[in-house]
């Protein structure tokens, strides 16, 4: 029996990294993916912490905006308390609609799950 397998890869990608300071900088860019998928990043390092001081990750398939992880707080929302201020914004009623991130953090890198979890997409 012939199965057939999806590969999905990392075509291409515009992520640069600068500083702004001796101390900061700033992760920029985007991730296009063989299956459609594109991911937009946006994080502010903090180099003498070692952390990522705030981020911004969005999942795009063509124009549509399938996805968003955010560090925005939303202290109101007692279904985020646990991974706070870690957040996914999911449709329907995207902008509204967020479920706990306890795959993102502020001390590990997070990209390397946010192309796994593309990957998936394809699978």
């Amino acid at each position: 029996m012939w199965r057939r397998y999806l590969t999905v890869e990392v075509e291409r990608s515009t992520v640069a990294v600068w500083s702004d300071s001796p101390f900061t900088g700033i992760a920029e860019g985007e991730v296009f993916f063989s299956n459609g998928v594109r991911l937009r990043i946006h994080e502010e390092l903090d180099f003498e912490a070692g952390i990522i001081a705030s981020y911004g990750y969005e999942v795009y398939r063509g124009v549509e905006r399938l996805y968003w992880y955010d560090d925005f707080p939303h202290p109101k929302d007692p279904e985020l308390a646990v991974t706070y201020p870690h957040h996914k914004h999911l449709p329907p009623d995207i902008k509204h609609h967020r479920l706990p991130a306890p795959e993102m953090g502020f001390e590990r890198l997070n990209l390397p799950f946010l192309v796994r979890e593309i990957i998936g997409l394809g699978e």
